[in-house]
């Protein structure tokens, strides 16, 4: 299984960044996606996640209304679009498959397969 980030990048505040997380190896449409991010010196956190059909979304309160979660299961890709980006942003992002497949859970636990994570860097 592999899950390749993208999109990661040096964006102003009040910008938009789009990551992208490609997965191989493994029955995408059986996988909730989810995306988390470790800024420096803190703990990894939630961000968002979508069910495996992609009718479900969750979000952190901190990014509800300028981030959005999709998922393309054509490409077997999870996408998280970024606006109205803020400072505290700044982050490494990782994306996450959840075999539960709901889109519900926001613990690191309940995820198996991770990507490598991409910086994103939001300046003021």
């Amino acid at each position: 299984v592999q899950l390749q980030a993208s999109g990661g990048g040096l964006a102003q505040a009040g910008g938009s960044l789009r990551l992208s997380c490609a997965a191989s190896g493994l029955t995408f449409s059986s996988y909730a996606m989810g995306w988390f991010r470790r800024a420096s010196g803190k703990e990894r956190e939630f961000v968002a996640a979508i069910s495996r059909s992609g009718r479900s979304t969750n979000y952190a309160n901190s990014v509800k209304g300028r981030f959005t979660i999709s998922r393309d299961a054509a490409k077997n890709t999870a996408s998280l679009q970024m606006n109205s980006l803020k400072p505290e942003d700044t982050a490494i992002y990782f994306c996450a498959a959840d075999p539960r497949g709901t889109g519900w859970a926001t613990t690191s636990s309940a995820y198996d397969y991770w990507g490598q994570g991409t910086l994103v860097t939001v300046s003021s």
